[in-house]
């Protein structure tokens, strides 16, 4: 059963990310595709289950199963709450639209945590890299600013803004390496404690909202189950191909 499949006709949201995303693209940048699909809920009652994600069928392209996604977006994971805050949306049906009004219940305090977690983490790597090479990868140390200006700015307001819009400018420049490592590595300290001191007065939630996502997940799931399956016809083709031996 080609996973494919599963992308091409059960995609309820589809977005941009990345450099295009952020308001951060240049000539050269890729157009990185992302997406959730809903697998029909009769492929869980079987041995080999859906996958969890898909990466294509087209380049730079990446898909979560519905559950997956939400279960990583509970967690405050920054790829996936960014990805429901796109700017640029490309395929979304009346399950995905459910979703995007879900955005604030996945948000909480969690994302100090998560967010700047994730920035040291990105930073020990081009504190590395200066050690080892002389200088930072200039594109990294650009969206690792960008992460913590959006880390700090979700946590003083309580939404989530990932197009950068005037900041534009000097970001590029950090890009092309026109601003030195110096100046760069003290930008990033005032960040991070920009941002511990917003998550001390943030306006959101101590945790997120699991129980109106998973009513949302039961719901979709329970109406899922009761359409037709889409691949049975194909399964039971597979049968008659092969035969039926008995035991």
């Amino acid at each position: 059963m080609p996973f494919e499949h599963l992308v091409r006709d059960h995609t309820i949201y589809a977005c941009v990310m990345g450099s295009r995303a952020f308001g951060l693209a240049t000539d050269g940048s890729d157009t990185d595709r992302r997406g959730v699909f809903l697998a029909p809920t009769p492929l869980f009652w079987r041995f080999e289950k859906p996958p969890t994600h898909i990466e294509g069928p087209a380049q730079e392209q990446f898909s979560w199963e519905l559950e997956r996604f939400c279960e990583l977006a509970l967690r405050a994971n920054p790829n996936i709450l960014e990805c429901l805050h796109s700017p640029l949306v490309e395929h979304v049906d009346a399950t995905g639209r459910e979703l995007l009004a879900l955005r604030e219940a996945f948000l909480s305090r969690r994302v100090h945590e998560t967010f700047t977690r994730y920035a040291l983490g990105q930073r020990r790597k081009l504190e590395a890299d200066i050690r080892v090479h002389g200088a930072p990868r200039w594109k990294h140390a650009m969206h690792l600013l960008r992460l913590l200006m959006s880390a700090r700015d979700l946590l003083r307001t309580g939404t989530l803004t990932i197009d950068v819009g005037d900041r534009r400018a000097p970001l590029l420049a950090v890009k092309r390496g026109e601003v030195p490592w110096p100046e760069v590595e003290s930008w990033m300290t005032r960040l991070a404690t920009e941002t511990d001191a917003a998550a001390t007065a943030s306006p959101l939630p101590a945790e997120p909202d699991r129980a109106r996502v998973e009513e949302f997940l039961l719901r979709v799931r329970r109406a899922s189950a009761l359409q037709p399956d889409p691949y049975d016809e194909v399964m039971q083709g597979v049968v008659r191909s092969r035969g039926v031996r008995q035991g």
